[in-house]
């Protein structure tokens, strides 16, 4: 087999070169090639090897075409928890709306997430813009909101929002129910 091959090689790189090719039959019955002349050797006739030659590429005008690399948005200038404000508070309040606004407006594919008191809000789930806190517990809470692109890289990260929520008690002797 590796001979064979080798014959066929030598018979191409003959091809390549446009020499005269030789054949003849050994007496153990295999066939060799040859570039140079042998006893009992006969010529073969090789017709050329066909080839092919590029032409020019037009070039449209103005210079070779570039693609066009996809523009890198420009990152956010900032992003805010616009409602609640710091520091306010909230006195018998069932819900909360939460307004989250960025600079630039968010782009397609970005998602904000919303974390309340450092623990992510809607089970890990993107919010959007507006949400709505329902129900409400009593006391001080921290509020931060998130933006991360399609891949989950962070974006944007908003300070924290303090607010305060005021719950009458049962328990409370000014209570009107208690009486």
């Amino acid at each position: 087999m590796r001979r064979h091959l080798f014959t066929l090689m030598s018979l191409t790189c003959s091809l390549a070169l446009a020499a005269t090719v030789y054949k003849w039959v050994d007496e153990k019955g295999v066939v060799h090639y040859s570039d140079q002349p042998h006893p009992n050797a006969q010529v073969v006739s090789v017709p050329a090897a066909q080839t092919y030659k590029a032409g020019e590429m037009p070039v449209a005008p103005g210079g070779p075409a570039v693609p066009p690399t996809p523009a890198q948005p420009p990152p956010y200038q900032g992003c805010a928890i616009a409602q609640p404000t710091d520091d306010q508070t909230f006195t018998n309040a069932d819900s909360l709306s939460v307004i989250v606004r960025t600079d630039p407006a968010l782009r397609p594919g970005d998602q904000i997430f919303l974390m309340l008191d450092g623990q992510p809000l809607n089970g890990g789930v993107a919010t959007g813009s507006q949400f709505t806190l329902t129900p409400l517990d009593r006391g001080t809470h921290t509020l931060q909101a998130v933006v991360r692109d399609s891949a989950g890289a962070l974006m944007c990260q908003t300070p924290g929002v303090t607010y305060n929520v005021h719950q009458p008690s049962i328990l409370s002797p000014a209570n009107p129910l208690r009486h």
